[in-house]
């Protein structure tokens, strides 16, 4: 398989998943802006919308959008528990998280990372992550990770986009369960390893 990132994006929840699963993989670097692979090929051939993640099976199918990828990696290794079985109300629930980081503070990130929106229109769309936050943070209040006692790919899409939140101010201390919840996820392996591999890649020349 071979997943294509860019450092720092949203494709890091995937990288984090692969490692936690131990599947083998390739990184192919790709730079958004220019829409080409490390190899300067043209990503829009793998990826006609142009973004990241995208994954490319080894049969040359393409998977693309990151809680469908994440899931499609957790079912190729059920026994790691990364996912409930599907067609239970656990994975439902799952795919409930995963509906709620996309939709709710997903895209409000990508509002704010976008230059052209008003500072007006930015301070609406921090107000709406301080809510969300707020909410998750009395859900983790409660329990370890987003499923209850486990990891799951929900809490390395959540992770992901956490990362995001120092960049406009967003203090995680501001919610403490929050910011034990980042820190416990900053320890696992898996995770120190996909963000060293895309940190080197970032430095390559």
């Amino acid at each position: 398989m071979k997943l294509y990132f860019a450092p720092g994006a949203c494709s890091l929840s995937p990288h984090i998943v692969l490692r936690e699963l131990g599947l083998p993989f390739d990184l192919v670097k790709v730079d958004l802006a220019a829409k080409k692979t490390a190899d300067g090929g043209d990503y829009r051939a793998i990826n006609p919308k142009g973004y990241v993640p995208a994954l490319r099976l080894d049969d040359g199918q393409v998977l693309t959008e990151g809680p469908a990828v994440v899931q499609y990696l957790a079912d190729r290794k059920p026994e790691a528990g990364l996912a409930p079985a599907n067609g239970t109300f656990a994975r439902s629930q799952l795919q409930e998280w995963l509906n709620f980081i996309s939709t709710e503070i997903h895209k409000s990130f990508g509002a704010l990372f976008n230059p052209a929106m008003p500072d007006a229109a930015k301070e609406i769309y921090i107000g709406k992550i301080r809510q969300r936050f707020g909410e998750i943070d009395g859900v983790l209040a409660r329990q370890d990770f987003l499923n209850g006692a486990h990891f799951s790919v929900a809490d390395a899409y959540l992770y992901t986009v956490l990362r995001w939140a120092p960049r406009f101010n967003l203090e995680l201390n501001q919610w403490p369960a929050l910011a034990r919840y980042s820190a416990r996820l900053d320890a696992r392996p898996a995770v120190r390893a996909a963000l060293a591999a895309e940190e080197a890649a970032k430095n390559a020349t």
